[in-house]
């Protein structure tokens, strides 16, 4: 495989995304959360602007709340969630984002889980990482732990949301995600 740097196209200009960060976890604050920060860290780092960051429960309900408010809002094009993808009773997200859902990204969980057996072997099947599109909005759900997002930034989605990848990528594709639909006002 090659290296995914080798694939940027330097003749075209970086655009930043606007990306939302929560977290979903019953005992993580602000000041603990470690994984909602490494994903800022990576975002900003990489020239994307964080446009919110929060931290909800495990709640169905609270999750949608909060995922849809930001997929309403027409300045915010992604949206990233840690925690709540595990198997265990409290984790619903999965259960709660892809209610929002207007499509499905199949490939996203399947790279993610890909990309995690190189590092963690079998132990990957309990990760329900999961994507999708809903009102042009890209919403991505990564597991909770550290190291998951910092594999699913990394080896996915810094290469996805930046326009020059190649030979195609998630934030080319952001100003169609509504055609055929009504305009988002804002």
């Amino acid at each position: 495989m090659t290296n995914p740097a080798d694939r940027i196209d330097q003749s075209k200009p970086f655009k930043p995304v606007n990306i939302a960060i929560l977290t979903v976890s019953d005992t993580r604050t602000l000041e603990t959360d470690k994984s909602g920060d490494t994903l800022v860290e990576r975002l900003t780092a990489a020239g994307h602007k964080l446009a919110d960051r929060a931290i909800v429960t495990d709640d169905v309900e609270k999750i949608r709340a909060v995922v849809g408010k930001w997929i309403a809002d027409p300045a915010i094009e992604a949206v990233i969630t840690t925690g709540g993808t595990g198997v265990t009773g409290r984790d619903v997200t999965p259960e709660a984002l892809e209610g929002l859902f207007e499509k499905k990204i199949e490939g996203f969980g399947e790279t993610f889980r890909w990309v995690s057996f190189q590092k963690i072997g079998t132990s990957t099947m309990q990760s329900r990482a999961t994507a999708g599109v809903a009102n042009g909005t890209y919403i991505f759900a990564l597991p909770g732990s550290t190291g998951a997002c910092r594999d699913g930034w990394d080896e996915i989605l810094r290469w996805q949301l930046d326009i020059r990848f190649r030979p195609c990528n998630f934030a080319e594709l952001m100003p169609r995600l509504n055609e055929g639909k009504i305009p988002r006002s804002g």
